[in-house]
């Protein structure tokens, strides 16, 4: 169970690159969101409550950020990938051709976004190491966000310690 220090700084390693940090700002939530998009059917009842497949995966992935030793980041992760899933219902309800329409659609234009990002760092995606680095992508955007609204300065600070800070890699060197 490794905490969110130890797991967004070694998400850090391969996203220096402004660029590529950028990119996931687009990017993880398209993928985010097309994934919410794509489990949102079938939907069935349960206790009352109307459920979906994304609904469960994002139980469980809500668990996982609240006990990463950072409640006030996993709260935020949370919240916010609870918006974009809450926000894919809304399209993943519509007819078979638009849901798989705006689910598979979002899905690949965000993969092609992050790997643009990632040839700007020079780097292969960090899930390509540690699968876990998918659930992490959306942490490490929040954290990024909350960052630049002046929120977690110790941890900021301990992320650049161990990885360094974030630079524009030059890209004429490996031309």
């Amino acid at each position: 169970m490794r905490a969110a220090t130890d797991l967004l700084s070694q998400y850090a390693l391969y996203h220096r690159d402004r660029r590529n940090i950028a990119s996931h700002f687009v990017g993880v939530p398209m993928i985010v969101f097309a994934v919410g998009v794509l489990l949102a059917k079938p939907a069935f009842a349960l206790a009352g409550l109307a459920l979906s497949p994304a609904w469960v995966v994002f139980a469980l992935a809500a668990a996982w950020y609240l006990t990463r030793g950072n409640l006030s980041l996993g709260m935020a992760t949370t919240a916010a990938v609870g918006a974009l899933i809450a926000l894919a219902h809304h399209v993943g309800n519509s007819g078979t051709g638009a849901w798989l329409a705006w689910g598979i659609g979002f899905f690949v234009v965000g993969w092609i976004i992050q790997f643009i990002g990632h040839w700007y760092e020079g780097r292969k995606p960090a899930f390509v190491d540690d699968i876990v680095g998918l659930l992490v992508g959306p942490m490490f955007v929040t954290a990024e966000a909350l960052f630049a609204l002046g929120w977690g300065k110790p941890l900021l600070r301990e992320i650049e310690r161990r990885v360094g800070p974030t630079m524009m890699r030059d890209l004429a060197r490996i031309a």
